[in-house]
C-alpha cells in the first residue's frame, strides 16, 4: 500500500486514525527535539541517566556483537554514546527517512572513521526484515526511547518476534516507559507551553503534503489523556467545529468534537514486559531503572 493510500484509508476509517510515524517531517522532528527539553517530558533524560549509570552492566549482559543495529536512529546520538562501551565495529542505522539518516551518518562517520556505517531506509513498523547487506553475523538490536509503546501489546509481541529473528543469535537493548502517576504521564504529553500540541497539529500539515488533503489546523485542537483500562496515553486531534476535509476524488466530514486518533503510548510494568520478551523468544531478560522506577532499559539474548 502506498503512503497516500495508507493515510487516506486511516482518514476514512471510523474512528479516523493517522499513524504516529507521520509526525516526523522536518518541522515535526524539530518540535519533538524541543519536547525532549521540556521539564514535563521525563522520558528522554531519564533514559539517558539510566544508560550513563548502567552502560557497563548492559554491555556485560549483551555480550560482544560487533554490529549494532539502531532502530529509528534519527540523529544517531543515542547509539553513538554506546560505541565505545559496546566495542562497535559496524553500525547500521535504520530509519523511515533515509534522506535525514544520510546527513546524520555523514556527520557521525567523521567523528568515528574506524567504524563501518550503513544507512537503511525502512518502515519497520510494518515489517522488520533487514536487507542482505546487513550481513548474517550476530548483532545487537537497539530500540531506545520507548517507541515500543506505539504498538499494541499484540503488535509489540509480533514486532519482538521479528526482532528476535533479526538479532541472528545476538541480543536486544530496548527502552520501555513504565506505569506511573497519571498526572505525571498526562503532563508529559500535554505540556503547558503547547509544544506537544503544535507537534500533534503539525501532523495535519504533513498529511496535506503527503495525501493532498486540505486540513486547516485552525479547526483542530490537541487532546491527550491516560486510558487506564488500556494502560496507554492516547493523543487525538479534535475538531473545534463541523468541518469537511477534501482530497482528490474524496472527502470526509467531521462533526464538532469528533476526533482523529494520532498516537498510543502504552506504559508497561517491568514484570509484564520481561514476560513479553520471553514469549517472543528472548532469554535472560534483565533491566535497569531510574531511582523513581519511571523508566526501564531491558537487555535480553535472542
Amino acid at each position: 500500500m502506498s503512503i497516500r493510500a495508507e493515510l487516506l484509508s486511516g482518514l476514512s476509517a471510523s474512528p479516523a486514525t493517522i499513524a504516529p510515524k507521520y509526525f516526523y517531517d522536518a518541522l515535526g522532528s524539530r518540535l519533538f527535539a524541543a519536547i525532549t527539553e521540556l521539564p514535563e517530558y521525563y522520558l528522554t533524560r531519564t533514559e539517558a541517566e539510566i544508560f550513563a549509570e548502567h552502560q557497563n552492566a548492559m554491555a556485560a549482559a549483551l555480550g560482544l556483537a560487533a554490529t549494532l543495529v539502531d532502530l529509528g536512529a534519527g540523529n544517531c546520538e543515542k547509539a553513538a554514546r554506546l560505541f565505545s562501551v559496546l566495542h562497535v565495529r559496524r553500525y547500521v542505522a535504520v530509519d523511515i527517512s533515509l534522506h535525514y539518516l544520510r546527513e546524520s551518518l555523514e556527520n557521525l562517520q567523521q567523528k568515528h572513521p574506524a567504524i563501518e556505517m550503513l544507512g537503511v531506509g525502512l518502515d519497520f513498523s510494518r515489517s522488520l526484515h533487514l536487507p542482505a547487506e546487513v550481513g548474517t553475523e550476530p548483532r545487537t538490536l537497539f530500540y531506545p526511547g520507548s517507541s515500543i509503546g506505539n504498538f499494541t501489546p499484540d503488535e509489540a509481541l509480533a514486532f519482538l518476534r521479528q526482532a528476535n529473528a533479526e538479532c541472528c543469535g545476538g541480543s536486544l537493548l530496548i527502552g520501555v516507559d513504565l506505569v506511573k502517576p497519571v498526572n505525571v504521564l498526562e503532563a508529559a504529553y500535554d505540556d503547558p507551553l503547547g509544544i506537544t500540541a503544535a507537534f500533534n497539529r503539525n501532523l495535519l500539515r504533513h498529511l496535506n503534503r503527503l495525501a493532498g488533503t486540505d486540513f486547516d489546523i485552525a479547526d483542530w485542537r490537541h487532546v491527550a489523556f491516560f486510558n487506564g483500562g488500556e494502560s496507554r496515553i492516547e493523543m487525538h486531534l479534535q475538531a473545534l467545529r463541523d468541518t469537511t476535509v477534501s482530497w482528490a476524488a474524496g472527502e470526509r466530514r467531521f462533526a464538532a468534537a469528533e476526533r482523529i486518533h494520532t498516537e498510543n503510548s502504552y506504559k508497561w510494568r517491568s514484570e509484564d514486559f520481561a514476560a513479553l520478551l520471553e514469549t517472543a523468544g528472548f532469554s535472560r531478560p534483565r533491566h535497569w531503572c531510574d531511582a523513581r522506577g519511571w523508566f526501564a532499559v531491558f537487555a535480553a539474548q535472542a
